[in-house]
């Protein structure tokens, strides 16, 4: 991820800016350009490759993102068990779960996804401005909120899909 970070370790990121270096770096080792190659460096190529597919959705995505930069500043999320969070906020992801729980719930399931995804927008602004503040310890707050929010999103995108 340093190659793709190197720029400035700023949580703010321009998107398109990211995908356009992501697809130099890829065509520069697309393993069939290593095809006349000698084997290692055709091994080279192919784990260089997936390094940066790994870098890429790493920055992509804020959670991943927001916990690689408290990362690099030396800090490590807490487990969910310790996490500390607020009851209110507990209270919130309790319910989230419980209408996620309930058998045939199609028409919540719509409802649940758009309040996920604003709340993870909300989050994503407050991860910003705290690193843009330098105010790791907030960051690593709301990223745990945010990994909390993940997690329904998993549970969700499962239900989703008919068993």
């Amino acid at each position: 991820g340093a190659a793709l970070a190197r720029s400035d370790r700023s949580f703010r990121l321009d998107e398109q800016q990211l995908r356009r270096r992501f697809r130099s770096l890829q065509r520069a080792l697309h393993p069939d350009r290593f095809g006349q190659r000698p084997p290692k460096e055709q091994y080279y190529s192919e784990q260089h490759s997936s390094l940066i597919n790994k870098a890429y959705q790493t920055l992509l995505n804020p959670l991943s993102r927001g916990l690689y930069l408290l990362e690099l500043n030396g800090i490590q999320l807490a487990q969910e068990t310790d996490c500390d969070a607020d009851s209110e906020f507990l209270m919130e992801i309790m319910e989230i779960n419980e209408k996620l729980a309930e058998p045939n719930n199609e028409g919540n399931l719509e409802e649940i996804e758009t309040l996920i995804k604003v709340k993870q927008e909300e989050l994503t602004k407050d991860v910003t401005a705290a690193f843009e503040r330098d105010d790791l310890q907030e960051a690593k707050k709301l990223l745990a909120k945010m990994k909390y929010f993940a997690n329904l999103e998993d549970k969700l995108k499962n239900k989703k899909i008919p068993s």
